[in-house]
């Protein structure tokens, strides 16, 4: 997703807006309650700021509830995560946040139970394998609000000029890249395992060998058998033979990957659909096909989630989830979705945009979201787990390292953060 600062305020605007909001006690001014809403930036120009987005979404709640007012702040993903902590640790948590992770406020206590807040028709409406995700300890705090899906691109030029049809198995991968390669592509494969966004391509990675992060009952396999001889094909058969480009994969993220495919210098890599704005946008003809796996195409791959949450901390847990009722109905969902090329994380919603030809270039998408992996962002410990994933494991493909050794030491890592939970 293609995350952009468009609309936000100065710490100190917050603290001030906050304080306002407390000395009222939460009201209107005239016997209603105000609402603070923190959202994420889904925009990439001033025109589709989600700014814009949710003010039109909350002038359309006020005009039939009179009483409540809902105050929207929106920051860029640079920003929001850090802003909600800042204002929650300054005992001044908003009563709703639209952002990245959930886990550590459930565990601190902090939020409503989604089953508190909505009616059981909207609950029961969100995608299983997202309502799954979005648990502690069996019980839903996180209620998804935006998803995407991981396929594999392709430059449909490059491929014709080398002779070569999409892969289906990674030794078909491995053979393209090398045609690429031969044909003077600059970037046959591109693997960014950089700090941005190494944690997604590691699991897509993964997931396609037949494994991934936790096994069936949520602990951390990081090492296992699978995943290592996933990271031996990566070193060996791709980085090894220099298919992965000039730039070492613990040196390339994720956006400079996605520009790079933009400018037509990569002949394939893994994408979600922002990607499909940035080539169009650039004149790239691509296609998408699923992610392929050891002996053919991948039973899963990376499905991804962003958050909403409620805090307990003003009380307002009654208006607060009739808005959130208003948020999930379908057409709203829809709105977002479409405005942002992201999926639906509802049924309904989803349903909708399959039967819908508007929406024909997201069926690959929708139709991989129904077998996809999300991270376990329902484990405290997935936030420092994820940071080791980023720092060290593009060196897991570099010369003279051990792929066994590093998903070793990060698993080891995994495990003692586990058990501190």
């Amino acid at each position: 997703m293609q995350r952009r600062h468009i609309t936000g305020l100065t710490a100190a605007a917050v603290a001030l807006g906050m304080a306002g909001t407390l000395t009222a006690c939460g009201g209107t001014g005239s016997g209603g309650v105000t609402l603070k809403l923190v959202a994420a930036d889904y925009g990439d120009s001033a025109d589709n700021s989600s700014q814009k987005y949710w003010d039109k979404l909350a002038a359309r709640y006020e005009k039939d509830h009179p009483d409540t007012k809902v105050d929207v702040e929106v920051y860029s993903w640079n920003d929001v995560d850090a802003k909600v902590k800042k204002m929650v640790d300054a005992g001044q948590a908003p009563d709703m946040a639209q952002i990245g992770a959930y886990a550590d406020y459930a565990a601190d206590g902090d939020l409503y139970p989604a089953g508190d807040l909505l009616n059981v028709p909207t609950q029961a409406d969100f995608l299983s394998q997202l309502a799954d995700a979005g648990k502690v300890a069996s019980t839903q705090y996180g209620m998804p609000f935006a998803s995407s899906t991981r396929l594999l691109f392709y430059n449909k030029k490059l491929f014709k000029d080398a002779g070569i049809t999409p892969p289906t198995t990674w030794a078909e991968l491995a053979a393209d890249a090398k045609a690429l390669k031969a044909d003077g592509v600059k970037i046959p494969y591109a693997l960014p395992l950089g700090s941005e966004e190494a944690q997604a391509e590691t699991m897509i990675w993964m997931l396609s060998g037949g494994d991934g992060y936790t096994d069936d009952v949520g602990s951390y396999t990081i090492d296992s058998k699978q995943n290592v001889a996933t990271f031996d094909f990566l070193k060996n058969d791709l980085v090894g033979k220099g298919l992965t480009g000039p730039t070492a994969p613990a040196k390339l993220n994720r956006a400079d990957a996605f520009a790079a495919f933009a400018k037509g210098e990569v002949g394939m890599l893994n994408g979600h659909p922002t990607l499909m704005q940035m080539a169009a946008k650039k004149g790239i003809d691509y296609g998408t096909v699923p992610l392929p796996g050891p002996s053919g195409r991948a039973k899963s791959t990376m499905g991804v989630a962003d958050w909403m949450m409620a805090f307990k901390q003003n009380g307002h847990r009654k208006e607060v989830g009739d808005f959130l009722n208003f948020v999930y109905s379908e057409k709203n969902v829809l709105e977002f979705s479409r405005e942002y090329d992201l999926l639906p994380v509802t049924n309904s919603a989803s349903e909708a945009m399959s039967e819908a030809g508007e929406d024909k270039k997201l069926w690959p998408f929708l139709r991989s979201l129904t077998n996809s992996e999300i991270y376990p962002v329902g484990k405290t410990s997935w936030a420092s787990v994820s940071a080791d994933i980023k720092d060290q494991i593009g060196t897991a493909v570099a010369p003279n390292n051990s792929p066994g050794a590093v998903l070793g030491r990060i698993q080891n890592q995994a495990a003692a953060a586990e058990a501190a939970e």
